[in-house]
């Protein structure tokens, strides 16, 4: 005769699923440790290229940072082919050096819009137009500032349209950029110059309504009478 099975209380079938599960745990790690270990292996190793590669960003716009410091001088001192180059036996690195090796980093990428206008300055405007296209930063402020640098190099190249349409690019980025309505200003009058009065005529007008107290809006006025 089979004995009567013995009834459980809560906390015996409680233990007993907690034992279940227990063996059952430890059955799945033998089976599958190795997979186990490599799946954690690559976790750490990901881990650690992260906090390196952190560390060396950091590192680098740090880097980057100090030889703009010392370069802006020769910028700001209309020395653009020294700012370009650096100044041999010093330690003075160039804008071009600082780009190329810190591209990437906030200020590597700064680096950039110092190159393209010294480029933009000297009238070699291919080549101020590739670093201002190059320019891959977040600051909003040097986003704008590289489209408007677009912008003017085309200008100067005699394609007013393209001008005109980076102008607005650039007053686009942010509304509230202090350049803002100098953007809309030098758009307009590049679509004048383009024979698309009509939409100059907008821009004149949205400056007015919308940027009333800039200097652009004070200027407007002596445009507007051509796209009348």
């Amino acid at each position: 005769m089979i004995a009567k099975r013995k009834k459980l209380s809560k906390k015996q079938i409680k233990e007993d699923k907690l034992i279940t599960s227990y063996y059952n745990a430890v059955k799945f790690y033998d089976e599958n440790q190795s997979k186990i270990l490599m799946g954690l292996g690559a976790v750490a190793v990901l881990v650690i290229a992260i906090v390196f590669f952190s560390n060396k960003s950091i590192e680098d716009n740090k880097n980057a940072a100090e030889s703009l410091a010392l370069v802006l001088d020769k910028f700001n001192n209309k020395e653009y082919e020294e700012a370009i180059e650096g100044v041999p036996g010093t330690n003075v690195v160039g804008f071009k050096s600082i780009a190329e090796n810190y591209g990437g980093t906030e200020q590597g990428e700064i680096a950039k819009i110092f190159l393209a206008d010294c480029y933009s300055y000297l009238g070699k405007y291919d080549e101020a137009l590739k670093y201002y296209e190059d320019y891959s930063g977040n600051n909003n402020l040097y986003k704008a500032t590289a489209k408007a640098g677009e912008a003017l190099c085309y200008a100067a190249k005699g394609d007013n349209l393209k001008a005109a349409q980076l102008f607005e690019k650039a007053a686009d980025v942010d509304e509230n950029n202090i350049h803002t309505a100098e953007y809309l200003l030098r758009a307009g009058i590049n679509y004048t110059k383009a024979g698309d009065s009509a939409k100059a005529k907008e821009l004149f007008e949205t400056i007015k309504t919308e940027y009333s107290t800039s200097t652009a809006a004070r200027d407007v006025a002596r445009y507007s009478v051509q796209v009348n």
